[in-house]
C-alpha cells in the first residue's frame, strides 16, 4: 500500500499517529520509516517532526533504519535473563551468523534486544515481528529460526506442531 493511501485511510488526528507508524512499517519488507515519510505523517496529523521521530525511537517495533524481513527481538528484562539458563541471545547470533543490532547480509534477519514483552511467567521469550516465542530452549530457538528460513512459521503450521 502507498504512503499516501495509509494516511488517507486515518483521521488527521495525533491519537492515529502509532496505527500509521504500524502500517507503514508493515507495509515494507525492510521495516522501517523513512524521512520522507516522516515529513509526510507529521503534515498529515499536523505534528512536529520530531514528535513523530520520538515516538519512533520509543518503540522498539518501529526504527529509521532499513532491517531484515523478520526482526527478532530478545527480551533483555530480568525475568527472562534470569531464566535464560542456555544463552538465547548467543544461541541465536549463532544460527544467524549476526551479532545484536545487525541485519543478515541477505536481509532476511535483524536481531535487537527489546524492554519486556509481556511473557514473565514463560520466559525466556523472544519476538518475531509480531509472533511471540515463549518457555525457549535452545533446541526450541534452533527450530524456530530454521522453520522461519525454510518458510514454515505461519500459524497453520505452528498450529499442528506440539514442541511448545
Amino acid at each position: 500500500m502507498e504512503l499516501q493511501k495509509i494516511l488517507d485511510s486515518y483521521p488527521a488526528k495525533k491519537e492515529f499517529l502509532l496505527e500509521i507508524l504500524i502500517d507503514i512499517d508493515e507495509q515494507k519488507e525492510n521495516h522501517f520509516i523513512s524521512q520522507e515519510e516522516i515529513a509526510a505523517v507529521s503534515k498529515h496529523l499536523g505534528v512536529a517532526e520530531t514528535h513523530v521521530c520520538s515516538v519512533i525511537s520509543f518503540y522498539t517495533l518501529l526504527s529509521t533504519k532499513p532491517r531484515g524481513k523478520y526482526i527478532i527481538q530478545i527480551c533483555n528484562d530480568v525475568p527472562c535473563y534470569l531464566s535464560d539458563d542456555f544463552n538465547l541471545l548467543k544461541t541465536v547470533q549463532n544460527e544467524l551468523n549476526i551479532i545484536i543490532n545487525e541485519t543478515t547480509r541477505n536481509n532476511k534477519f535483524s536481531l535487537e534486544f527489546t524492554a519486556c514483552i509481556g511473557c514473565c511467567d514463560a520466559s525466556p521469550a523472544m519476538r518475531i515481528n509480531h509472533k511471540t516465542y515463549t518457555n525457549l530452549t535452545r533446541s526450541k530457538v534452533i527450530k524456530v529460526i530454521n522453520d522461519y528460513k525454510e518458510g514454515k512459521h505461519d500459524w497453520a503450521y505452528w498450529v499442528n506442531e506440539t514442541i511448545w
